[in-house]
Parts: C-alpha cells; sequence; structure tokens
C-alpha cells in the first residue's frame, strides 16, 4: 500500500494543479499568449507532435553522448589523480575553475573555436564542461574514503598500484561514482539545454531553439509544450540512471538493500 501511495501520489497531486490551473485561467479569462489552459498545451503538443518529438531526441542524443563522455574523462581523471598526488593537487584546482565559471560566459569562446558553422559541437563541448565535475568529486571521494584497513591489507601482500585500484579501489568508489552520475546526468541536459539557448544560433533543432521560437511567435501553447518534454526527458534521465545504479548495487550494497527492506 505504501508503494502504491508513492507512485500514484505526485500523479494525482499533477491532476490536482491541472483542473485548478484550467479552471482559473477559464474562470479569469487569461489570453492564450499570456497563460494558456492545460488543455491548449496538450492540444497544441498534438499538432506539433513530430517536430516536438525530433527536438526532444537530438537533446537527447547530445545530453547523452556528452554524459558518457563527461563520465569517462572525469573517472580517467580521478584515476589519474589516485596514482599521483603531485597530479592531483596541481591539476584538481583547474577543473574547479571549470565548475565555477557560467557556461554562457564561455560559450562565445568555444563557438569561436570549433566555428560558427558547427553549433552542435559547440553544444556538446559546453554539456561536456557542465557536466563531468560532479562524477569527479564523486569519484575521488570513493577513492579517499577506502578503508585503510584494507589498504594496509593490500600493501602486505605487495599489490602493485594497479591490482589496488582495480580489486579495491574501484568497487569501493562505485556508490560514489554512481550518485556523481545521476547528479551528472541531470546537469547534462541542463548543459545542452543551456548551449542550445547561447550557441543554438537557428541551426540548433533541439527543444531550446523551439522554445525560443515560440516564445518570439508568442506561441505560448508549443512553449509550455516544449517545456513539457523537457522536463519528461529530465525524468527519464534519472529514471534511467536510477535503474542503472539499482541493477549494479542491488547483489551487494547496503543501501539498496535497507530500501528494498
Amino acid at each position: 500500500m505504501n508503494k502504491l501511495s508513492t507512485y500514484f501520489s505526485p500523479i494525482i497531486a499533477l491532476c490536482i494543479i491541472f483542473i485548478i490551473w484550467e479552471f482559473l485561467v477559464n474562470l479569469f479569462s487569461i489570453q492564450l499568449y499570456i497563460l494558456p489552459a492545460p488543455t491548449d498545451i496538450f492540444l497544441s503538443l498534438n499538432d506539433n507532435l513530430r517536430e516536438l518529438l525530433l527536438a526532444t531526441l537530438n537533446t537527447l542524443k547530445i545530453t547523452l553522448f556528452a554524459f558518457l563522455i563527461a563520465t569517462l574523462i572525469a573517472i580517467g581523471l580521478a584515476i589519474i589523480f589516485s596514482l599521483s598526488k603531485i597530479l592531483e593537487i596541481s591539476l584538481y584546482p583547474i577543473t574547479v575553475i571549470f565548475q565555477v565559471t557560467p557556461v554562457v560566459a564561455i560559450a562565445p569562446l568555444i563557438i569561436i573555436w570549433v566555428g560558427l558553422d558547427n553549433a552542435e559541437m559547440a553544444i556538446l563541448i559546453l554539456s561536456v564542461i557542465v557536466a563531468f565535475f560532479p562524477v569527479l568529486a564523486n569519484t575521488n571521494l570513493g577513492f579517499r574514503s577506502v578503508d585503510k584497513n584494507l589498504k594496509e591489507l593490500f600493501l602486505i601482500n605487495r599489490a602493485s598500484k594497479w591490482q589496488t585500484l582495480i580489486k579495491l579501489n574501484l568497487p569501493y568508489a562505485t556508490p560514489y561514482i554512481l550518485t556523481g552520475m545521476k547528479t551528472s546526468i541531470g546537469l547534462a541536459l541542463i548543459g545542452t539545454v543551456v548551449a542550445e539557448f547561447v550557441a543554438g544560433t537557428g541551426s540548433s533543432a533541439g527543444l531550446s531553439w523551439i522554445i525560443i521560437e515560440s516564445g518570439n511567435r508568442l506561441d505560448i501553447a508549443k512553449l509550455f509544450s516544449a517545456l513539457i518534454l523537457l522536463v519528461l526527458s529530465g525524468i527519464f534521465l534519472f529514471l534511467l540512471m536510477s535503474t542503472i545504479e539499482y541493477s549494479i548495487l542491488r547483489r551487494w550494497h547496503q543501501s539498496v538493500k535497507e530500501n528494498e527492506s
């Protein structure tokens, strides 16, 4: 009963919000170009479904590609940092600079470097920059959190650095890595959307350009349709990463076992 209420309560709450929204828009006769009713939004979604779905797929394609690249770069850097303290001290502060610098500030530079006719590559690079740091930080934390007794046991048995990394550090840091990836996949979507706003000079085929175009034309119902698909995309990516995390950790990690019980 508790699990059913967990799944259905948010759906019921959303339905109530949509009913109240519809009622208030009709009650106060709010103009369509200011705030469309949910029925107007769903009609617009139906009328522009093909265009919106193609834009959603394009945004998701760049997001997932950027997420995979960011994850590989972040885990690779964390492994390098775990093997060399000097490199960690030298390079980690530089990675922090990328994290704290707003993507809109460096977007013009990236666009100049890759060329004005290659907006998709610029969007991909900007999304990678936004997404990679959470995985790096969490992987690094996971390596630092390895039990000291286990480290000493590996030293006593004369394990090499690579053996320690593969058989101890990586398995121990796996929950941390997955947590970072759950955060990163959402940031990858945010980075893609922001990058499309900044770099998508009309050549972008993602949801952001539809939002910009709809806003300029005061087609607010279509704008809301794109926003709904954007939200659904974010939910899909989070659930995808949560499913991967659960499938990896369910057999051995305590956090998953406690949630199941």
